[in-house]
């Protein structure tokens, strides 16, 4: 294993941390970032996308200096009063409570219009505020929307070429660029979508990362399923594959400092040359001791012999993959084209091939869901359960959240306490059957729904559930002290309301490149479509 460039992270100072690219001792700056995560240390070296940021910046520029802030950074080597740009990755809907933490930490006021031009400008990018940029939109200057990777260089490179602009002139400047949105100045905005010419990889390796010691490599963006609920299917368009070639040869660079490999991707198995990227690392497993090879999420249809024996040589007992729904009609609802024949010849591949055990996930609550439903999920389970007693299976639940840019944006969302009661009834009945269930927090789903819909007159309804200490409890009392007579409605009625299809939605003006030019239309064309089917 090369350890030239072994060092600890100044955040984490007992944290090694292994750089795989020439990282730069910069003495002279001229500007200085901070790129920030909200969440702690472990999670936050668990981002590609966030690692591989930091890497592009730091790589680029001999002259700006670049530092990571998470929740439990105790120390830094830069003052706030010496920092240009705060840059915030937002990956969840609830990240805005951590965002806030760290704002506060260095006295910075939370709200964009209360900040001078001695404070940093501030912005942030990630698949949140891609989709619905107007929730959070008072709390930064400018927002990325879309893929970052390109455009945080251009970002950096013209923002330290123009220190002199004051903050004002800078983001009337910046509401020019591609994919960028300056509150009050962009009228339209449409996503920028990187290339993908090159591997996207971690190019640092932290043992206190929550995947200690894992190389990630990106093969695919995007998913060609589009599947009715899901934002990383819409939000990721095009579907992207990187090359052949260019990921061989990032997975040498990797093995080079660690024997852990990860493959990351919505749907990696649709990657044309996925048999062939099996193959090259299957052998490199007789090159190199105790490699260790981890997935991201595989469809049951394209589970084949070779992938699962790939998978079991390099260490990997368990795999995780997304069936959705419990009966054939609502996964065509959903548009997962996946019937129950491949969800059973897929587990029988999987454990004629090794695989100790495998996780589901499925949704409950999708629109026009009924109880047969929920009992041909749990026959579904029995029928699973049956194939291998010994063989692991565990449910992951989840209830349906409308994302912004899917087809079912427009869909309602189930009653509380509805749902609380599917989940009760699946429970009692997995418990029968020796099968794991998972089931994620209703009322904490509810909270997600209600930032996924928000437009930018909540601003101060999240500044007061953040100083009421951001509890489910906080939430609803200040929906009702915030928000009530201004949306005319509860809490739980604005859960659970659902536009209609000519309403104009605050995320309109995001363009999100799909392949035809009205947007809006296709989506509802799309919801209507899949609603209508039996």
């Amino acid at each position: 294993m090369d350890c030239d460039n072994l060092t600890t992270s100044p955040n984490n100072k007992e944290k090694k941390e292994i750089f795989l690219y020439n990282k730069k001792i910069k003495n002279n700056t001229n500007y200085n970032i901070w790129l920030a995560f909200p969440q702690i240390y472990s999670f936050g070296m668990s981002s590609l996308g966030f690692v591989s940021i930091f890497q592009s910046i730091d790589e680029t520029f001999d002259d700006v200096y670049i530092e990571r802030v998470f929740t439990d950074s105790k120390t830094n080597l830069k003052n706030i009063n010496e920092i240009d740009l705060i840059a915030f990755s937002v990956s969840f809907e609830l990240d805005f409570l951590c965002i806030f933490k760290i704002m506060e930490k260095y006295k910075l006021p939370f709200k964009a219009s209360e900040r001078d031009e001695n404070s940093p400008l501030i912005f942030a990018g990630g698949p949140v505020v891609s989709a619905n940029p107007c929730a959070f939109e008072k709390f930064f200057d400018f927002m990325l929307i879309g893929d970052g990777e390109d455009m945080n260089v251009k970002i950096v490179e013209f923002l330290k070429e123009n220190k002199d602009l004051t903050k004002k002139e800078a983001l009337q400047k910046l509401s020019t660029f591609e994919g960028v949105y300056v509150p009050n100045v962009s009228e339209k905005v449409n996503k920028v979508t990187s290339k993908l010419d090159k591997c996207v990889y971690s190019g640092i390796l932290s043992e206190g990362s929550f995947f200690a010691n894992t190389f990630i490599i990106e093969l695919i963006r995007g998913c060609g399923n589009r599947c009715g609920f899901c934002l990383a299917s819409y939000l990721n368009l095009p579907v992207r594959y990187i090359d052949y070639n260019q990921i061989v040869e990032t997975i040498d660079l990797g093995l080079k400092y660690t024997n852990k490999i990860a493959f990351l991707g919505a749907l990696i198995a649709a990657h044309p040359k996925f048999d062939e990227i099996c193959d090259y690392i299957y052998q490199k497993s007789n090159e190199i001791e105790n490699l260790e090879l981890s997935v991201s999420s595989l469809r049951l249809d394209s589970l084949n012999p070779k992938i699962v024996q790939t998978l079991v040589k390099l260490g990997q007992k368990h795999v995780t993959v997304a069936i959705e729904a419990g009966s054939n009609r609502l996964r065509r609802v959903i548009n997962k084209n996946l019937n129950e024949d491949d969800i059973l010849n897929g587990v029988k591949i999987a454990i004629e091939n090794g695989l100790k055990g495998m996780k589901f996930y499925t949704m409950i609550g999708l629109p026009t869901e009924t109880w047969d439903d929920i009992y041909e999920l749990v026959n579904l389970a029995k029928k699973i359960k049956n194939l291998d007693k010994t063989f692991d299976v565990t449910f992951s639940f989840s209830t349906f959240v409308p994302k912004a840019h899917t087809p079912f944006e427009f869909c309602q969302r189930e009653e509380t306490k509805s749902l609380e009661k599917k989940y009760e009834y699946i429970k009692r009945e997995f418990h029968k059957l020796g099968v794991k269930a998972r089931c994620s927090s209703v009322k904490w789903d509810d909270v997600q729904t209600l930032i996924s819909k928000a437009d930018n007159s909540f601003d101060d309804y999240f500044i007061q559930v953040y100083k009421k200490g951001g509890n489910l409890g906080a939430f609803k009392s200040c929906f009702k002290e915030c928000l009530e007579e201004k949306t005319g409605k509860s809490f739980n009625d604005f859960i659970t309301s659902n536009p209609n299809y000519d309403d104009v939605l605050p995320w309109d003006f995001v363009k999100i490149n799909h392949p035809v030019k009205d947007e809006k239309m296709f989506l509802v064309k799309e919801c209507k479509r899949l609603l209508s089917i039996n």
